[in-house]
């Protein structure tokens, strides 16, 4: 058929047409969205904050557990934290609504009407909580840098859940800096750095291992919260409003289990001072400015700020704790400095599940 001289297509072709355009758009979903496109002096802004806000949070909480100061409880610190990231998660989740009426909605159906996919995030509010409590625990007895270096650990772990829960597979180059960064850290456990201005008694076998669950906390729990977060939808501020509101009755049962008896006769907040708040405040903005981060720059640089922690870390526990450093250690350190920029390296896809686990989507949504 024609219409004014032009021949009309039939309405099945048009109908094929917009099919091959719904599945390209499809397609086109699954990869990752661009990123927008900002200046080199923003994002030269996000690497120092993010930087500043990671070595000053473990130096400060190192100063907090080793000062001659009533020592507070660190799972009321915790619980704390847990309560103003809800906080800022709700008010962010407000301001991209951007209505009361869909706003009050959103926390209807996703929050008091899911109990079941707040008992699924309930599994990293559980984790999270003890890794937070273990990083209180080794800055209690090692220092700052040492931790920082330690931490590090970190990657090769999550590397591992992501590959075993995921289904994804890591390069060869991001194989070779996992191991290097393995090897970088057995350098600096070799001869560890003594911090000589500190005089409080410390472990450092018990320090060591509380670094190596939090390390086995932070694979696991970051891997299972990208999980959940990818087989949906949702809002990643609703997630994050359904794990801190289980976060929060974990954490609470925690403190008075731990110590419960002390509260009672001591206070809530005994022993809080105004860097104790600094601790709780970096700990509480650190993690929902890493989501800016991620969002504006890219693996390379987050590679660069975790290596500049790791030195701003070694140079202040030089100057404030007496920090010596050994051979080894400033070897060991290198070493994990440049894995981190190799490991990011590789500009994977991560912003959707693999094919093979979309078609799975039943079996994650069971997780």
């Amino acid at each position: 058929m024609t219409t004014g001289g032009r021949p009309r297509r039939p309405a099945l072709c048009a109908r094929a047409e917009g099919a091959r355009v719904s599945s390209a758009r499809g397609c086109r979903g699954t990869m990752a969205a661009p990123r927008e496109n900002v200046s080199l002096l923003f994002k030269l802004y996000c690497l120092a904050v993010m930087t500043l806000v990671a070595a000053t949070y473990t130096i400060a909480l190192r100063y907090t557990r080793t000062s001659d100061k009533e020592l507070y409880f660190s799972t009321t610190a915790v619980c704390i934290t847990e309560v103003i990231k809800l906080l800022l998660s709700v008010g962010i989740l407000a301001k991209e609504t951007g209505n009361l009426g869909r706003f009050k909605a959103s926390l209807r159906e996703n929050v008091l009407g899911s109990p079941k996919e707040l008992m699924k995030l309930s599994v990293p509010s559980l984790v999270y909580a003890v890794q937070n409590n273990m990083a209180f625990l080794a800055l209690s007895n090692l220092d700052a840098a040492v931790y920082q270096v330690t931490y590090q650990l970190k990657i090769p772990c999550t590397a591992l859940c992501t590959v075993l829960m995921l289904n994804r597979t890591l390069s060869k180059l991001q194989w070779i800096s996992v191991f290097m960064l393995c090897g970088g850290v057995i350098l600096v456990q070799w001869k560890p750095a003594q911090a000589t201005k500190v005089v409080v008694e410390q472990n450092p076998l018990l320090g060591f291992g509380a670094i190596a669950v939090a390390v086995l906390c932070s694979g696991f729990a970051g891997v299972y919260f990208e999980k959940v977060l990818k087989s949906s939808d949702t809002s990643l501020w609703v997630r994050n409003i359904q794990m801190y509101l289980s976060g929060i009755v974990v954490t609470l049962v925690g403190v008075y289990l731990s110590d419960g008896a002390e509260i009672k006769e001591k206070g809530f907040f005994y022993g809080y001072t105004h860097y104790v708040w600094l601790v709780i405040f970096l700990a509480s903005v650190g993690g929902l400015y890493t989501s800016i981060v991620v969002k504006y720059t890219d693996n390379i640089m987050k590679g660069f700020s975790a290596a500049a922690a790791i030195v701003l870390s070694t140079v202040a526990s030089v100057m404030l704790f007496g920090l010596q450093i050994t051979l080894t250690f400033a070897v060991g350190t290198l070493l994990v400095c440049v894995s981190i920029y190799l490991y990011g390296l590789p500009r994977q896809d991560t912003t959707s599940i693999q094919q093979g686990e979309t078609a799975s989507k039943e079996r994650v949504s069971g997780v």
